[in-house]
């Protein structure tokens, strides 16, 4: 897919970054993935609905995505992409032994040899994205010339939350519906699986990572993410904003508003839906490229605006947002603020 489909509408199905969606729900990301894989040269599908499609676009709609980013020369890009063309093309895909991950292994391990292997212990000899990226930063700390940078690509606010990537035994460990039916037959095995795993098996990808955000062109669009002080502070003033809101506007609260809201997209190809407002289709962007040029209704984008940054600002360890992206989105609440203003009280 990386290679297929370029990052930005790999990630959101939009092409541009000024047209990810604020808050997105299963509608509009449907209609997103609609409008941006009918624009690609694929082939017909032999099976419609069958092929998984859907995979080629918008991936952070559905879950938080950790990104590791290693130096290369161009000599080696041009020789890897030499070996890739010789290869048969034919879908060799096993679960076992040719997964997604075991793609990834040859990957990285073409430019650092041995670099990414399988646990024989963790995961059953079962290579998976969470050993790969463990055995990666491990690696890394043996290579300085690999110039490791980790980074988090958070979720889009709307749909429900993705979970935590667990290995195999590591599932075995977390999961009651399994440690329960193996503790009776097996209680010694069960203690000894999870001695090992609170004794190192554990590894946490977003330690020290980064924050990809479509925002911070200047810095490769990678930012620090919130400390804790600076949560507490931004979490204070949307507290104060929320409660001005609810006393100075009768609108229903956004989750309300998209249920019965239509998406659409624009002339640009940007996202907007239409919201039902006293018996009136009003139209409100979803993007900071149209949220206040296309929006009839201020107040909505306002609200639109609070919703993202509670859900952004919502306790989470480690923080998956950036400062950037914090100001860009308390900015547009601001020239909401502004806009509503300018509308109660035109000049003369």
């Amino acid at each position: 897919d990386w290679i297929a489909i370029p990052l930005i509408p790999y990630l959101y199905a939009v092409r541009n970054p000024e047209d990810v969606p604020l808050y997105a729900d299963a509608k509009l990301v449907a209609l997103l993935r609609e409008e941006y894989l009918k624009s690609l040269p694929l082939p017909e599908e032999k099976h419609p609905g069958d092929e998984p499609r859907n995979e080629l676009a918008g991936s952070a709609y559905n879950r938080t995505l950790y990104g590791f980013r290693f130096a290369t020369r161009p000599e080696q890009d041009d020789a890897l992409i030499r070996w890739l063309n010789s290869a048969p093309n034919t879908e060799t895909y096993q679960l076992l032994k040719r997964n997604c991950a075991d793609f990834v292994k040859q990957i990285v391990n073409f430019y650092y040899p041995k670099a990414v292997h399988r646990s024989i212990i963790a995961d059953l000899g079962v290579m998976t994205p969470k050993q790969a990226a463990k055995s990666l930063v491990h690696s890394s700390k043996h290579r300085p010339q690999m110039q490791l940078t980790t980074f988090i690509i958070p979720q889009v606010p709307g749909l429900k939350r993705s979970k935590p990537v667990h290995g195999v035994l590591e599932s075995l460990v977390l999961a009651k519906k399994y440690v329960t039916p193996v503790l009776l037959f097996h209680p010694f095995v069960v203690g000894t699986v999870e001695a090992a795993y609170w004794a190192g098996w554990r590894f946490n990808p977003a330690k020290g990572a980064y924050i990809f955000d479509v925002n911070a062109h200047d810095s490769g669009m990678l930012e620090r993410p919130l400390t804790a002080e600076q949560r507490k502070s931004y979490e204070d003033l949307v507290t104060v904003a929320r409660k001005a809101q609810n006393e100075s506007e009768a609108v229903a609260d956004w989750k309300t508003l998209m249920n019965d809201a239509k998406p659409r997209v624009d002339e640009q190809g940007r996202p907007f839906v239409e919201v039902l407002l006293e018996g009136e289709s009003v139209p409100v962007g979803l993007c900071r490229g149209n949220a206040l040029r296309l929006s009839g209704s201020p107040e909505l984008v306002q609200e639109l605006a609070l919703t993202r940054l509670e859900l952004e600002l919502k306790s989470k360890k480690p923080s998956r947002i950036s400062e950037l992206e914090i100001k860009c989105d308390w900015k547009l609440l601001q020239d909401a603020r502004d806009a509503r203003e300018a509308a109660l009280n035109p000049e003369p």
